[in-house]
Formats: C-alpha cells, structure tokens, sequence
C-alpha cells in the first residue's frame, strides 16, 4: 500500500540520492554475547555517520523468511519483494545482455563438484576460476545439441556461476531445481512441478543428462546445478515510478541484471570498490539516484570468513570519505539481506540500515551496528519502505491529502 501511495506523491528536484549497498552486511557472533561481523569491524566513519543520522533494522521480506538476493533488491528499490519475484535465471541474463525473447526458459548455474558416488562436495567448484568457466561454457555450447529443434545456449557469469537458457518453444518454469542448496546431497531431477511442464520437464531431463556426460571429465567443475528458472516479464521502471534518473554501479552481472530490468543506466565496467567508487564520482553530474553495490561482504559470508568479512567492511570504511565528499542529499548504507559467516550462507536476520541527511532527527545510535541499530530512529521496518524515506529526506514527495 505505501509504495504505490509513494508513486503518486513523487515531485521532482535534483537532490541526489546514493545507495551503498555491502551485500550480505548482516551477520552474527562467533560466540553467544560476542560480536558480528559489522560490530567487530573497526569503522570510524560509518560510526560519524550513524551518530550524525539514523539507524534501524531493515527485514527484506518478512520475519523469519530467509530473501535471496534478487527479492532482497527490489525491495531495496521499493519494489514489493513478493509481486516482483522473478527466478534468478532472468536477472542473471538481463545482467550478462543476453538478447531476450518471449517463451525463452533463463536459468542460473553453478558450476559443482561432485564425488565419484555424485554427492556435491562443493557447490561453487571452489570458485571456479572465470577464465575456466568461459572454457568450459564454450565445450558445453559444441558438444550439446538437443531434439525437438530446442537450443540450449551457456553463457560464462563470473567465477562458478553461469546462464543456462532455452529457446525454441513456449517453456514452463514449474519444474523442481536441480540444486539441494547444500552439500552431501547429490543433484536433483528437474522434475514437472506442474502438469503444463510436463514436456519442458522431459526437455530439461535430457539437457542434464547430456551436460553431465560432457563435464565428467573436469577435475572440479564436474557437475552443475539449476535454479531461479524463470521466463522474460517487463517491470515499471524507477523513473517512471520515481522520476528518478538512476545509475549502477556494480560488478556482478546479476545486480547489473537488476538494474537494467528496472531502467537504471550502467556504469562502465567496474571490478573493485576503489573502480566503483571512481565511476560514482566520474557519473555524479549526470544522475540523481545512484546505486553502489559491493560484493565481497556476501562472497567472505557465504564461504564462513568472518575475520575476511570483517576486512572488507573496513575497506569500505575508509574509502566512505571519498563517497561523501560528494555531499550527497542522501546517503543510505545497508545491504539486502545478512550473510552470517557462521551460517556461510543467507539468513533471515534483520539488516542494519544507516540514512543520513540534514534532515535526519537524532537517535541513540551512535555507531554502525546490528545491536546499535534496534536503538535507532529508523526501528525496525520492512526493506521495501526505505526508498520512501529516502525520496522524503530528499524532499522528492508531496504532502498527502489537504
């Protein structure tokens, strides 16, 4: 209900708003009563900044439930996380500019590997070299040819992760994954979930038997798994919902994925926060919403590195000065969701969110953690609200009613 209201109350200016996204920047305690990963991070200039604003806990999609990163997004964006949920598969080749077409099936892949029984041992093929990926992408495209006149194309991602597509037909996305999510689990069957994916099921069966026969032979990425299958679908962008004119900044395709769906501008390439930070600076005259996402918060969380985790929180730290030099209107810094490294994956825990602006009212919060947060102004809210209140900071709403 707020975020449609939000739709109509939009007034235009050019205040500007940045995003810093630390993906996965929740986490949790080593050991009861310690530290998480944000609270152990030495960061003096998050800190200035959760003094000088305020701070709550942002929950993605709702108590309990455990977002993926492509919900978690859109929330962040202001898009409900659950009308807008769509399989990873599509934003995985909106990210890579994969030429879309009506009635194609897009899923993601993760390259694997699997024990001579077939059980996984690791569902990052640990994390696979991009150069190798790009390899054996490139032997799957020559060596797989499907019936029915369906074609199968594999495009490299990054590291372990690719897009596994299909064209030739009008496919059903109701079919099981073929990913248990976790180890000492062999790979599933891509079963019809559905009695209209009867015929895609079997379609799917025989494209996983054929990529099995042609990865046996790798060392490490020797299996690989499905999910997030999903077919193309148009959403209303931010600057027709927002009047904004957005710009991302990010390294990973399947973030650039997002922001292409959403009409977000692209920043030239980008690898590292120090290039992120350059493009920011670079595009800053042009754009009034800009999103900045960093990765290896997530990537440290996912493989258990609390002390990693803790070092990339305090890179971005003390790059933060060279992001306000801008003087932004707005300034947010979150992430989607929490990666504890104790968990070494995604967890339904609430994600700490500073907002700072002159508009901001003063809180208890006076440093940049999970256990400061809960104190803050902000409180606890869902994910999908927080635009709102940034557009308000930046006065870019209207009074409601008379």
């Amino acid at each position: 209900m707020e975020t449609e209201l939000i739709d109509k109350l939009v007034t235009k200016n050019d205040k500007k708003i940045i995003f810093l996204i630390m993906d996965g920047l929740g986490g949790l305690p080593q050991s009861t009563g310690g530290q998480t990963e944000l609270e152990e991070a030495h960061t003096p200039n998050l800190d200035r900044l959760a003094a000088l604003g305020t701070c709550g806990l942002l929950d993605p999609v709702g108590y309990g439930i455990t977002p993926g990163s492509g919900p978690a997004h859109f929330a962040l964006f202001g898009y409900d996380p659950i009308e807008y949920n769509v399989g990873r598969g599509l934003l995985s080749a909106a990210g890579l500019d994969f030429p879309m077409a009506e009635g194609d099936l897009y899923m993601r892949a993760n390259f694997a590997t699997v024990d001579a029984k077939g059980v996984i041992t690791d569902r990052r093929a640990g994390r696979l070299a991009t150069e190798k990926n790009e390899a054996i992408c490139r032997k799957l495209q020559e060596k797989i040819n499907l019936s029915s006149g369906t074609q199968a194309f594999f495009i490299p991602e990054k590291e372990h992760r690719a897009l596994v597509v299909l064209r030739g037909g009008e496919f059903c996305a109701e079919i099981a994954e073929t990913d248990p999510q976790k180890t000492g689990l062999p790979p599933l069957e891509p079963v019809e979930l559905t009695p209209q994916a009867k015929k895609t099921a079997a379609i799917m069966r025989e494209l996983t038997g054929k990529m099995k026969d042609v990865l046996q032979d790798e060392e490490t990425a020797n299996a690989i798994l499905l999910r997030g299958y999903a077919r193309y679908r148009r959403f209303p962008s931010m600057a027709e919902r927002f009047g904004l004119k957005p710009l991302a900044i990010a390294s990973y395709p399947m973030y650039k994925g997002i922001a292409r769906l959403l009409g977000m501008t692209l920043a030239c390439a980008t690898n590292t926060p120090e290039e992120e930070i350059q493009a920011l600076q670079n595009n800053y005259p042009a754009h009034d919403f800009f999103f900045l996402h960093i990765k290896y918060t997530d990537s440290r969380g996912e493989d258990g590195q609390f002390a990693e985790k803790v070092k990339v929180i305090e890179k971005i730290d003390a790059l933060l000065p060279d992001v306000c030099a801008l003087n932004p209107d707005v300034l947010v810094v979150t992430g989607d969701h929490s990666t504890p490294a104790v968990l070494s994956g995604h967890s339904w825990h609430p994600v700490p969110v500073l907002l700072a602006a002159a508009t901001c009212r003063p809180d208890l919060a006076t440093v940049f953690g999970e256990r400061a947060c809960i104190t803050g102004g902000l409180g606890r809210l869902p994910m999908k609200c927080l635009l709102g209140l940034a557009l308000a900071h930046a006065g870019k709403l209207q009074k409601f009613g008379a």
